[in-house]
């Protein structure tokens, strides 16, 4: 399958097509699809899923392979960047209350490459932080490290952690030196990602 994205600087949508192979899915027939998909879901939701049960049906018709409908998404914000990595398997929407697209379409890169999983520290939830302590207390016990010396230890790896976690703590791909944060100057007010 692959991801679509549509947008029109306030608003944008990510629409996932799934197929079984990517034969159907370099087919102009099947991308024309789904970007007729996608721009429907940004200018008229309503006729969103009327289009789909009409076009996917006509679809799977014509090249005989299953096709169907898979996750969408649609972001409001001040400001949207969308980006879809170049085989289209990867989606990203980043909405900021600030700056402008350029940024926020650097930002939407940025995630397609590094997957962040929430858009700040604080957002890495406590279930996974207990996962990877569990994680980390086997590690450092088997290297025979003291036990105060490994809660210490500890506190900073789940800092580290939840910043390698996070969208703006991360170091950004184009310049390391800067957080994404620290680029883009505004808040993340919508972070979507899709991936096949």
């Amino acid at each position: 399958g692959l991801v679509f994205s549509a947008s029109n600087g306030s608003r944008a949508t990510l629409v996932m097509i799934k197929c079984e192979t990517d034969f159907v899915a370099r087919d102009d027939n099947f991308q024309n699809m789904g970007q007729s998909l996608a721009d429907t879901l940004l200018n008229d939701e309503g006729a969103f899923q009327a289009l789909a049960d009409e076009v996917i049906p006509e679809a799977v018709q014509k090249l005989g392979e299953n096709i169907s409908l898979g996750e969408t998404r649609v972001v409001e914000a001040s400001v949207v960047g969308t980006y879809v990595h170049t085989n289209g398997k990867i989606g990203v929407v980043v909405g900021l209350d600030g700056s402008d697209e350029a940024h926020a379409k650097d930002a939407a890169m940025h995630a397609a490459a590094m997957n962040p999983a929430v858009v700040s520290p604080d957002e890495v939830t406590e279930e996974l932080v207990t996962k990877e302590k569990e994680i980390w207390k086997e590690q450092l016990a088997a290297e025979g490290k003291p036990a105060e010396i490994m809660e210490k230890i500890m506190i900073g790896k789940e800092k580290k952690f939840r910043e390698e976690s996070a969208l703006i703590a991360q170091p950004f791909v184009k310049d390391p030196d800067v957080t994404v944060g620290d680029y883009l100057g505004a808040n993340v007010t919508a972070y979507e990602r899709l991936a096949v």
